[in-house]
């Protein structure tokens, strides 16, 4: 029930769930051996153990394509607070900054963040990339990326269906991009091993530019610790992490001084009005029925739905993708103007395109969200499409509702990807032994959505827009490269609203040479399809390599 909310939060709320995405042993350990209890215990056994920045090291091998990488972990946590600390006053043994964990002069919270970096053994800190991974959510921690794509080892699930209960498997990751920059797994306020405490926490932490500072605060604090201000430096943030890596990299460049050498994107959305979660609520603005089509074409193919049999997918997914921007956009922008013959014409092209039935495609108006696809595509089986990733399907909760109740994708992965995580932090990384690991934070409506973006006086009473912070760095170092990677199958985050946004960013033509597309057959969590997984792998290394500016590195 969607009341009392402020009206920023409810086109918001409504896509809060659609975003979160949603080995690993240590050299030569088996699955079975017993863990090793190296993490160091607080002296109290209170709540504020969690409010220690702490650290837990150790070592392994990962072979990566072939190559053989040593490598030291650290697990551990870093303090950071929100805008307005005053670190001078919280050090003055007779200060205000004393008493409940958080409670100070200015402001009244802290967060204990979880991370897990990985350095590469035998490197300068001069010549080696540091890459800094995140997931979303928002209020989602980075297990997905850790345990799925880049981390040294991954958890092995079923690529379109439920994954069987454990034990799962846990392998050396081929693919992990140790190869090419330091990782460092940053888990979001909240999230993870790490808590938030102290007056108004919620407030402190949870919103779009809250989240942002408190990232850019642990970026500059892991710098100082590691000494790695003189690195090569990447972001690289997944579905929710791409607003975020946005509003962040203009932050830590225009307010900060630390240039990156490039920002790395997977699953974009960094407009919110463009997302076909509930467009409904959102009428007048057509876009998102328009840039989600080529996503219900490529599921429809996937599903063999497609009217007159099956073709090359690149190929169709052009020819949809010209047709969307073309005619049928044409043909929403006339509303109620529209002739019943081009509503028959548009209606059986969308058939073609999709699979749906013309009946109901006009009886949608021509217009059909995410939610609604993902119902209809295979209802004829009751039979539920995913969202995160369409080429997973499911049972349907109730065969009577207009929309999709769950996403099978998250249903068939999230404990493998849980379970591997609180396994491995214990018996490899050595961390958490007294703690509890939490995947995500429950925010329901407490994340506050509001964003200042550059050149506004306050926070905007709009639907999430960073499309200008991503701009406004671009613009302040025209160095910045930029990469956006994403998966046919992903209706969570289309893949063609990601190439929209990128080509309608406010600034000069010439910056579009800065960034790069790739893209994979997979859905959000693109690393999903191991397949996918290395060509991801590969894309985003050479990225790494060409731009790290690194004297004899580069390509």
């Amino acid at each position: 029930m969607l009341t009392k909310m402020k009206p920023i939060s409810l086109f918001a709320a409504s896509l809060f769930a659609l975003l979160a995405c949603g080995p690993v042993l240590g050299a030569g350990q088996a699955d079975d051996e017993s863990p090793v209890e190296h993490a160091a215990k607080p002296a109290d056994g209170n709540v504020n153990r969690y409010f220690r920045a702490d650290e837990s090291t150790s070592e392994g091998t990962v072979n990566v394509e072939g190559n053989s990488i040593d490598y030291r972990a650290v697990a551990g946590t870093l303090i950071v607070h929100p805008k307005g600390w005053d670190d001078a006053a919280a050090a003055k043994p007779d200060g205000d900054a004393k008493g409940e964990a958080g409670s100070g002069t200015n402001p009244n919270a802290e967060a204990a963040m979880f991370y897990v970096a990985y350095f590469k053994d035998g490197e300068s800190a001069r010549n080696r990339p540091v890459t800094f991974v995140f997931n979303g959510g928002p209020g989602s921690s980075t297990v997905w990326l850790h345990m799925g794509a880049f981390g040294p080892r991954r958890i092995i699930t079923a690529e379109d269906s439920h994954t069987p209960a454990a034990p799962y498997r846990l392998v050396n990751n081929d693919f992990s991009l140790l190869d090419a920059s330091d990782l460092v797994f940053v888990d979001a306020p909240g999230t993870g091993f790490g808590r938030i405490a102290g007056k108004d926490k919620e407030k402190a932490f949870w919103g779009a530019d809250a989240d942002v500072y408190a990232f850019s605060e642990f970026i500059k604090q892991f710098l100082t610790k590691y000494g790695r201000w003189n690195s090569p430096k990447y972001l690289f943030g997944e579905s929710y992490g791409t607003p975020r890596s946005a509003n962040l990299i203009n932050v830590l460049e225009t307010q900060d001084d630390a240039d990156f050498n490039g920002v790395i994107l997977l699953s974009q959305i960094l407009n919110y009005d463009l997302s076909t979660g509930r467009a409904e609520i959102n009428p007048g603005v057509d876009l998102p029925y328009v840039l989600a089509l080529p996503t219900y074409a490529a599921t429809a193919w996937y599903h063999h739905k497609l009217p007159g049999g099956d073709r090359p997918l690149e190929p169709f997914l052009r020819e949809v993708e010209g047709f969307a921007l073309g005619d049928y956009l044409l043909a929403l922008n006339q509303g109620s103007e529209l002739s019943p013959a081009k509503v028959d014409e548009i209606a059986d092209k969308l058939h073609n395109y999709t699979g749906l039935p013309v009946s109901y495609i006009k009886k949608s108006d021509l217009r059909i969200d995410g939610g609604e696809f993902e119902k209809n595509l295979q209802d004829d089986t009751d039979t539920t499409t995913g969202r995160l990733d369409s080429r997973f399907s499911g049972p349907t909760l109730d065969p009577l509702s207009k929309t999709a109740g769950y996403d099978p994708q998250s249903a068939s992965i999230s404990s493998a990807y849980v379970s591997a995580f609180n396994d491995y932090a214990r018996k490899v990384l050595h961390y958490g032994a007294d703690k509890t690991y939490n995947p995500s934070a429950g925010l329901g409506r407490v994340w506050d959505f509001h964003h200042q973006p550059p050149g506004a006086r306050e926070p905007l009473q709009q639907s999430l827009n960073v499309m200008a912070d991503l701009a406004n760095a671009m613009k302040y170092n025209p160095e910045l490269k930029v990469m956006l990677n994403g998966g046919y199958f992903d209706l969570a985050t289309p893949y063609f609203e990601g190439m929209y946004e990128m080509k309608h960013l406010p600034m000069p033509q010439k910056l579009q040479s800065n960034i790069e597309y790739h893209y994979y057959q997979s859905g959000h969590m693109v690393y999903a399809h191991q397949e996918s997984l290395k060509e991801m792998h590969d894309s985003v290394a050479a990225f790494i390599r060409r731009t790290n500016n690194v004297k004899g590195e580069g390509e």
